[in-house]
């Protein structure tokens, strides 16, 4: 089920974000973030939002998506997902990037902008492709895998009109 983010979600999230975070192979962000941070970060206010993904007893996934940019970008949107290591490969990412694309649609967007897909990071690259999703350029060297080194990073596009 996949339902808005309540305060009481937090903890749960927290926990698989950094995870995600602390392993240096998607987010750019700091890896020594408090809670608080963290939460400030992920949580979308509207006309945004966040949404959890949860299971039968605990929150799988959360995706946080909204305009990306203010203004006259606002009619193009954008969107972040973490999915808990432990449910990767239960099609987790696909629900919550198939709500994030109808939400979109039903918000009136007329498309979606991913602005930083790490190359290396081929689940999700292939998953975005499954969706329609376009590479339109990739910025070299953009990002620094903790295993791989600099790699680049991915602007990744959907035309929703």
């Amino acid at each position: 089920m996949i339902r808005a983010m309540t305060e009481a979600d937090w903890p749960q999230v927290w926990e698989f974000f950094d995870e995600i975070v602390r392993a240096g192979e998607t987010y750019a962000y700091p890896a020594d973030l408090t809670s608080e941070q963290a939460r400030a970060l992920w949580t979308m206010s509207p006309p945004g939002q966040t949404v959890v993904l949860e299971g039968a007893d605990r929150i799988l996934g959360s995706a946080t998506m909204g305009p990306n940019r203010p203004g006259r970008g606002s009619h193009v949107g954008t969107a972040s997902f973490m999915v808990s290591p432990d449910a990767r490969g239960r099609g987790v990412g696909r629900a919550l990037g198939e709500y994030v694309v109808q939400w979109h649609r039903d918000q009136g967007f007329r498309a979606i902008q991913f602005n930083a897909v790490v190359e290396t990071n081929t689940a999700a690259v292939r998953l975005w492709q499954a969706l329609g999703f376009e590479i339109v350029g990739t910025v070299p060297e953009a990002f620094d895998s903790r295993t791989h080194g600099p790699v680049g990073l991915h602007v990744m596009h959907l035309r929703l009109s």
